[in-house]
């Protein structure tokens, strides 16, 4: 069900890949919901995955562009500002990437060369999006500008690594950004804690069926899907959602605020029960 609760916005997704990523589905829902972005991913990603689809699918300008280079970045407000015929009103960020996750590199045995990039291409380029954006005065006010975290940024959870301490910084950015820009152009700025979620990137993190079905089973809800938080993302980028800035708001079935669940419990007691046997 469509609400056009985006028409007449204009907007930039960044980080789409293909049909499993968050920000697919967030610029389809964009699009149903009358919106019109363009998109941009570096080069790589344009290559190895399938933007190109989906820019024909939303009729939208594919813009490539490192995230982490100043210069690219200023490229692509400008462009899009020249396409859409003007500021936009809506930028979603959802870049993430760590070498040392890929590699299985344990927490306590990081390449600090990686962890380095990890920090530049998923948090830092943020702060530099946004400085961009308002050094070029490219986001009108009341605009919305909404990042992608994760529950990692204030828990521990193993395997993880340093992408936990990008997605810290992450929101952080978001907190201090979010109070300038509000204060002085009425620009919100907030990121979204989802659940786990089986995207291309997500997949590479060990053990995530046994993650996928740990928060399952512990979250009132459930697990929120890519698809849902699409939806959610479409209120956060309306005029619905005007007052809301500089927040972490989980969207993820309840699991934030849970300790144990009836259903996490019951197979915990069944794993030991098995285990007296062995």
């Amino acid at each position: 069900m469509t609400y056009n609760l985006l028409k007449g916005k204009k907007g930039i997704i960044f980080g789409a890949l293909d049909s499993k990523s968050i920000a697919w589905k967030i610029a389809s829902r964009v699009h149903e919901e009358g919106g019109i972005f363009t998109l941009s991913n570096t080069p790589v990603a344009l290559r190895f995955g399938e933007i190109n689809q989906l820019a024909a699918q939303c009729n939208a300008l594919v813009i490539p562009a490192d995230a982490t280079s100043v210069k690219d970045l200023e490229h692509v407000f400008k462009r899009s500002m020249e396409v859409l015929g003007g500021k936009v009103d809506f930028v979603l960020h959802s870049i993430g990437m760590s070498l040392n996750v890929r590699k299985q590199r344990d927490y306590d045995d990081v390449d600090y060369d990686f962890f380095q990039k990890t920090i530049d291409i998923s948090a830092l380029s943020f702060h530099k999006m946004l400085q961009v954006a308002k050094k070029l005065d490219a986001i009108n006010e009341w605009g919305s500008v909404l990042a992608l975290s994760y529950i990692a940024a204030q828990r521990t959870l193993a395997g993880y690594n340093d992408m936990a301490d990008a997605k810290a910084l992450l929101e952080s950015i978001a907190r201090s950004f979010g109070y300038i820009y509000g204060r002085e152009k009425h620009i919100r700025v907030n990121t979204i804690s989802q659940s786990p979620t089986r995207t291309t990137a997500g997949s590479g993190i060990k053990g995530i069926d046994g993650l996928l079905d740990f928060t399952d089973r512990m979250s009132p809800l459930g697990n929120a899907t890519a698809e849902e938080c699409a939806d959610f993302s479409i209120v956060l980028f309306s005029d619905l959602s005007k007052k809301i800035t500089m927040q972490n708001i989980y969207h993820d079935g309840g699991f934030s605020s849970m300790a144990m669940s009836l259903k996490a419990m019951t197979q915990y007691n069944k794993c030991l029960d098995e285990e007296d046997y062995l």
